[in-house]
């Protein structure tokens, strides 16, 4: 008969067998999920006073969950919205534990249904035609990073693509010949091409072309050459919100972020002559 595994062992198997092996989960989900059980096993060290390597499968209940939950809201100051994402990461490890330890049916039946957190979700903003003009006129591009951040901003407005796309773009996914696009894969590992208008396309162009002082294949890099990280896009976009509103006072009122830059509607709704009506326009007419 098989020994009934611990806590260690279905850990680790849910890492590297469910996750890595059969879901091949992506780096973001992983360190998501890490850190989560991370979070759990202190939150359990500290109520039951034992140490994670001596912590037991069924001693992480129904209840120790609720109250981990609940001490990350009061003590962490986190939203609904990331409570609910811990919570998941603790069902998928539950689900994976109940083929390998069926003798735990009811704990863990009783962790599968604890229900997500219900909130409110805020209106998302959107920037019309004036506001991404100005955006647009905020940095200098006189300097090698103001022309790296108009590029930037402006690829993002046209393209709507994610920020995680935006700062993984490489010089092999801009065609910039007849048809010009960017390819993409982006969330769930969905491959994708956004068509590029001309405006977009030739200041791409003008941008690859710029002299560099490292070999590196991203398109929007760092003066080192290496990939631009999150809070370092969120950085140039506040600094050149806060340029632009000075000239453009409706900036004001709303919290730009790179994920609103996603929401300029106008670029959805322009003349045939553009690449994106083009590229719409003969996909409706192939259906």
């Amino acid at each position: 008969m098989k020994p009934p595994s611990t806590l260690a062992v279905l850990l680790e198997g849910f890492f590297t067998q469910r996750l890595m092996n059969q879901k091949r989960a992506s780096p973001h989900t992983l360190r998501s999920y890490r850190d989560t059980f991370r979070l759990l096993l202190r939150f359990a060290q500290q109520c039951l006073n034992k140490s994670p390597s001596c912590l037991a499968f069924e001693e992480i209940d129904a209840p120790l969950v609720t109250s981990f939950l609940e001490d990350l809201e009061t003590s962490r100051g986190i939203t609904a919205r990331s409570r609910n994402l811990r919570l998941t990461a603790i069902r998928s490890f539950f689900r994976y534990a109940a083929y390998e330890e069926p003798s735990r049916s009811s704990q863990i039946q009783r962790v599968l249904a604890m229900p997500s957190k219900r909130y409110t979700r805020s209106l998302i903003h959107f920037l019309d035609r004036s506001e991404i003009q100005a955006l647009l006129a905020a940095p200098d591009q006189k300097t090698w990073y103001g022309r790296r951040d108009y590029t930037l901003l402006l690829v993002a407005v046209q393209t709507g693509l994610r920020l995680s796309e935006l700062t993984g773009l490489q010089h092999k996914d801009v065609h910039l010949g007849v048809g010009a696009h960017v390819r993409c894969i982006g969330k769930g590992r969905k491959e994708r091409c956004t068509p590029l208008t001309k405006t977009t396309a030739a200041v791409l162009k003008t941008w690859l072309a710029e002299p560099t002082t490292c070999n590196t294949e991203v398109v929007f890099p760092t003066a080192c050459g290496a990939r631009l990280s999150p809070d370092s896009v969120k950085d140039l976009v506040d600094k050149h919100v806060a340029l632009a509103r000075q000239t453009c006072p409706s900036l004001r009122t709303k919290r730009v972020t790179p994920h609103v830059l996603r929401h300029y509607l106008p670029f959805l709704t322009m003349s045939c002559k553009s690449a994106r009506a083009r590229f719409f326009r003969r996909l409706l007419a192939a259906v």
